[in-house]
């Protein structure tokens, strides 16, 4: 067993979190509590940190042209102050991570990675990359908070001059200096349904403003968050998470994620597989369920047809905010209708279920 990376807060954190290993890294699942965690997220505010993800920036003339041809979305239309989900394939449609690529210059771009997937993105992107792309690991020298919720902007204004309500919805501000922290990269962007922002700067800097944000927060209730109110925020929000409802035999149109497809592009990896999917429809679909009987359906639990096993589950909990046993499950196309009823298989038991609609919530514009 290889050591646990950690991130620069470890220390700050440690003894106030329930820490757990997740993607290589020991990182805190909760502080106060997951549900207490979740609630402060969907009404005041929660800061994460997310200093585990991976930075890689891919710099040079030919960045944008390798991008494109590495990437499902259209980075063309990528200005520069602004991000895009994308998604890695390979040449069969499979998922080699997904990701946001921010456009920090006209030849210079940052790319967000999974945690998990550093090491095997950089291979991948270094690879592909020729004549004078630069391609370089940044993960290390960077830390990255997420504060998430209605009351983000609020509080973290009270820390910068910079004008948070200019910064529009996947779009960001370089070289911004917040509680003190010069050449912090705002972005306006999340992972838990909510509004908020996500924070890049010097590792260095991580526990003064991992404190200074806190602290601010203080009189509007913002709770440090760990993994696992992350988890349970992104999934009501149907947001994927590579290794459930992304992997290396998942296609991004199977997972619902065709919008970040765009096969009219022109040429990159996977897009003869993706581009027949979208037109014709994927073999499986990934659909909300919503538990009939009492039971929980859990990651990998078989979900049932009759006699007939048409997929399983992906991610499943009891909702913190629905206050209902609901589930993401990727099945076979032609049974994932709304309304449809099916059955998951937990433990022994085949237990009831129907096919809802997704997100399971949307926050109000």
């Amino acid at each position: 067993m290889s050591e646990l990376k950690k991130t620069p807060l470890y220390e700050v954190y440690k003894d106030d979190a329930k820490m757990v290993a997740f993607g290589g890294w020991e990182m805190p699942v909760q502080f106060s509590g997951i549900k207490q965690e979740h609630e402060a997220v969907r009404t005041k505010a929660g800061l994460f940190d997310v200093s585990h993800m991976g930075e890689i920036m891919v710099s040079g003339p030919g960045a944008l042209d390798l991008l494109q041809k590495l990437t499902t979305n259209d980075v063309s239309k990528l200005k520069p102050g602004a991000a895009q989900y994308t998604i890695m394939c390979k040449e069969d449609g499979g998922t080699i991570d997904d990701l946001l690529i921010y456009r920090t210059g006209e030849e210079t771009f940052m790319l967000v990675v999974n945690a998990s997937n550093i090491d095997k993105d950089y291979d991948w992107i270094k690879q592909h990359a020729s004549g004078q792309v630069v391609v370089e690991d940044i993960s290390e020298k960077v830390a990255l908070l997420a504060l998430q919720g209605p009351l983000a902007e609020q509080v973290l204004q009270r820390l910068t001059e910079t004008d948070l309500s200019s910064i529009s919805f996947f779009k960001f501000q370089q070289e911004t200096e917040i509680a003190g922290v010069k050449g912090c990269l705002v972005s306006r962007t999340g992972y838990t349904g909510e509004d908020g922002f996500e924070i890049y700067f010097s590792a260095e800097d991580a526990p003064g403003l991992w404190k200074a944000i806190l602290e601010e927060g203080k009189p509007e209730g913002v709770l440090p968050c760990g993994l696992g109110a992350r988890d349970t925020l992104r999934f009501e929000a149907k947001l994927p998470l590579y290794g459930q409802e992304l992997s290396e035999t998942i296609t991004p149109v199977e997972a619902g994620l065709g919008f970040a497809v765009k096969p009219d592009k022109g040429e990159f990896i996977g897009r003869d597989v993706l581009a027949l999917q979208k037109k014709e429809g994927a073999p499986r679909k990934l659909v909300g369920l919503e538990m009939a009987e009492r039971g929980i359906p859990r990651t990998g639990y078989p979900v049932y047809r009759g006699e007939e096993k048409i997929g399983e589950v992906t991610t499943g909990t009891q909702s913190p905010t629905l206050k209902k046993n609901i589930g993401l499950a990727l099945i076979r196309s032609e049974y994932a209708k709304t309304g449809e009823e099916v059955e998951v298989q937990i433990r022994k038991k085949k237990l009831k279920a129907k096919i809802v609609k997704t997100p399971f919530y949307q926050r109000e514009k």
